[in-house]
């Protein structure tokens, strides 16, 4: 069912405890470089376990509508931090 695709998006990741970025939207990143890369692995494993929950027949379409919604605030998110970290060159 499900719950198999929300353990491949839900795996372990890194954390501030065990010295990976600094997730939470109140706490300064230490590294936004590494904030993107993380937002990237994120993205990736939810774009995972939303093909996987598309194949199953009896899938919770709340569910997978709530991690549609989180994968393009993702989106935005990882294109924000590409645009503030690409300086713009005036031709």
């Amino acid at each position: 069912m499900y719950d198999e695709a929300l353990k491949v998006y839900y795996r372990a990741r890194p954390s501030i405890s065990d010295g990976g970025p600094c997730m939470e939207k109140n706490e300064a990143v230490p590294d936004p470089a590494a904030r993107l890369a993380w937002l990237r692995t994120e993205h990736r494993d939810l774009d995972a376990a939303i093909d996987s929950l598309e194949r199953e027949v009896a899938s919770d379409q709340l569910q997978l509508a709530r991690l549609k919604k989180r994968k393009l605030r993702l989106k935005d998110e990882i294109a924000r931090l590409e645009d503030a970290l690409v300086p713009d060159i005036i031709a």
